[in-house]
C-alpha cells in the first residue's frame, strides 16, 4: 500500500535545514496544525532533534509517518545496517516508516545500494522504502533489481521544470514521485500567473503552485518557519484546479529551470 496517498501523508513536512530550538518550535507548529508525516535526513544532521520533538509531542507512534534517507557515505556493506540503526537511535524509534536512498551513488552503480535498502527492511527496520533523485532510467532499473516495491522517488519537481519524462516513468513503474522544490525557491512567484489564478480560488500563489503539484499525482513535502505559512502549505486539499488552469500552468514548465544540476550538487545524476 502506498502510505502517500491519503489525504494526510500527500503533505510531508520537511526538516532541512532545520536542527535546535528552531527545529522544536517549528516541528511543535506543524504538528499543532496537522502534519503528521515528516521528513529528514542522515544529511540533515537534525534527527536525533527531530526525536526528541517527537517524544516531547507525545504523539500516537500509528499517528506518524517518518521519513529518513540513508547518505551515500553509508551504501557500504558494511556501514549501510548500522547507519540506519544509528538514525532510529537518534529519532528514538523502533523503525521508521519510510527509508530512502539518499541520492543513486556515485559511479552509476545502483544495484548494490538498492539490495541494502531491502535488506534493512527485512531487518525490520522500515516499513516501506524508496529512492531520491533517480532518473526515469534507474526507476525502470530498479524495479527489475529488488522485489520489494518502492513506495516513492522523492524529486525536484515543480512548474518551472518539465518533468514529464519522470511522470511516464512513475506511471510505468508505479513508483509514486514526492516533489521536493515544490515552489523552485520562490522563483514561481516571479511569474504573476499563480496570483492571478490564486484569486479566482481565494488562495494564495503557493497554494496554487501546491495543489497543481497534487493534481499532478505528486506529494508535497514543504519547509516553513512561520505558522502563517506552515497552515497555508497544509490547506490545499480543499480545492481543485480546472483542468484550464492546470494547462496553463503546464505550459511554464517549458521554462526547465531545473535547480539541482551538476552545478549545484556535483554528484548529481545526468537527467533525464
Amino acid at each position: 500500500m502506498n502510505i502517500y496517498f491519503n489525504n494526510t501523508n500527500q503533505r510531508t513536512f520537511g526538516t532541512f535545514p532545520l536542527r535546535g530550538k528552531e527545529l522544536t518550535a517549528t516541528l511543535t507548529i506543524a504538528v499543532d496544525i496537522g502534519y503528521r508525516s515528516i521528513d529528514t535526513a542522515q544529511m540533515y544532521r537534525n534527527e536525533a532533534d527531530i526525536g526528541t520533538s517527537l517524544v516531547d509531542l507525545r504523539l500516537p507512534r500509528n499517528e506518524l509517518c517518518i521519513t529518513t534517507k540513508v547518505h551515500p557515505d553509508n551504501f557500504g556493506d558494511d556501514t549501510f545496517v548500522p547507519s540506519v540503526e544509528k538514525s532510529l537511535e537518534k529519532l528514538r524509534l523502533d523503525y521508521v516508516d519510510v527509508l530512502l536512498l539518499h541520492w543513486p551513488p556515485i559511479g552509476g552503480d545502483i544495484t548494490p545500494p538498492l539490495r541494502l535498502l531491502e535488506k534493512a527492511y527485512e531487518k525490520g527496520l522500515a516499513r516501506n522504502i524508496g529512492v531520491s533523485n533517480y532518473t526515469a532510467r534507474m526507476m525502470h532499473d530498479a524495479t527489475t533489481i529488488i522485489d520489494t516495491p518502492l513506495v516513492t522517488n522523492q524529486v525536484e519537481f515543480h512548474p518551472l521544470l518539465n518533468q514529464d519524462k519522470l511522470l511516464a516513468a512513475s506511471s510505468e513503474t508505479q513508483i509514486p514521485l514526492s516533489a521536493y522544490s515544490s515552489v523552485a525557491q520562490g522563483e514561481v512567484f516571479k511569474n504573476p500567473i499563480f496570483d492571478e489564478i490564486g484569486t479566482g480560488y481565494c488562495k494564495s500563489a503557493g497554494q496554487i503552485v501546491l495543489r497543481w503539484v497534487l493534481q499532478k499525482g505528486v506529494s508535497i513535502i514543504t519547509m516553513s518557519t512561520q505558522r502563517e505559512h506552515i497552515r497555508a502549505n497544509f490547506d490545499v486539499m480543499d480545492f481543485t484546479l480546472s483542468s484550464v488552469d492546470m494547462s496553463r500552468i503546464d505550459a511554464i514548465t517549458t521554462t526547465n529551470r531545473r535547480l539541482v544540476d551538476k552545478k549545484a550538487v556535483p554528484w548529481a545524476p545526468t537527467w533525464d
